[in-house]
């Protein structure tokens, strides 16, 4: 199975899935069958055979029993992570407003600094443990979540500091982003959007060019004090990254699709999850720059 999300690149078993062989029901993990279930030429000829109405009778052999990865295992995995940015995210956000509310401007200057302090523990931890995850050759329940609670502070405390400059660009990228991410999904279980190994070359290319010019303005942003993601050509860039984490989210929903049809280990859901919430976060963050600078005119 080809590989396309980046961040699931190192990932053999969902990469090679289609060689995984998953323990069969009523198999041993090594692949041999379990004692007692070897067939011979007849049925009566196997010792303590078990009735051929009876076997007929059991319970088909779900994900649980034979180890492997389901939608179902997916779906829960993906509800988790998503969730636990969702959770932690709401809270910080309304901090700031909820603050003032409570203490007006002291409690506003006091949600603020909260914000800003989730920020940058959500950007340094949410760094960490991307990198924890991409790099980790076996996923990991508690940092694929540790992820998202960093990620859930990161995206809390960005947009707790823009509601106070921009009243209600929060809920706005939320729309936005669950726009986007629901008509790429409908898109592609409609079969109307899939990947080819060359829109992969010319993905692959514009991130790297992405990436490259997001050194550039850090660097220009130092300098200055200015960034380059304003007016026109921030919303230009905003627009391209948009569309490159939309067809990142075709990648991720395509790795769902082929690591469940390949029967990759039931772990591994929590690997997919990762990966989609990497894009889905980058997709907000783009809306939520576009969202600021077109209320900035």
């Amino acid at each position: 199975m080809a590989r396309h999300n980046i961040v699931l690149g190192r990932d053999q078993a969902v990469h090679q899935g289609q060689n995984y062989s998953a323990p069969q029901f009523g198999q041993r993990a090594q692949g041999g069958p379990a004692q007692g279930t070897q067939w011979s030429s007849g049925f009566d000829q196997q010792q303590g055979a078990e009735p051929l109405e009876a076997m007929y009778a059991r319970p088909s052999a779900t994900g649980h029993d034979t180890g492997r990865m389901t939608m179902r295992d997916a779906l829960n995995a993906i509800t988790a992570t998503l969730g636990t940015i969702v959770v932690i995210g709401f809270v910080i956000a309304i901090t700031p407003k909820s603050l003032q509310i409570l203490a007006g401007d002291a409690g506003l200057q006091l949600g603020l600094l909260i914000a800003g302090a989730a920020t940058i523990i959500g950007l340094i931890g949410g760094l960490v443990t991307a990198m924890i995850n991409i790099f980790k050759k076996q996923p990991s329940v508690l940092a694929v979540l540790a992820y998202a609670g960093f990620e859930g502070l990161l995206l809390g405390g960005i947009s707790g500091t823009m509601e106070v400059s921009y009243p209600g660009i929060a809920l706005q990228a939320v729309v936005g982003t669950l726009a986007v991410a629901g008509t790429v999904l409908v898109m592609f279980r409609m079969g109307i959007l899939r990947t080819s190994p060359v829109l992969n070359k010319i993905f692959m290319v514009a991130m790297v060019a992405y990436l490259i010019f997001g050194l550039v303005n850090i660097g220009y942003l130092l300098m200055t004090g200015q960034s380059l993601r304003e007016g026109v050509m921030g919303l230009v860039i905003g627009g391209l990254a948009v569309v490159m984490a939309s067809y990142s989210l075709v990648m991720d929903f395509e790795d769902v699709q082929r690591a469940t049809q390949a029967g990759a280990p039931r772990k591994y859901a929590w690997r997919c999850a990762f990966g989609l919430a990497v894009t889905l976060v980058w997709l907000y963050i783009e809306i939520l720059r576009i969202i600021a600078i077109l209320r900035s005119n």
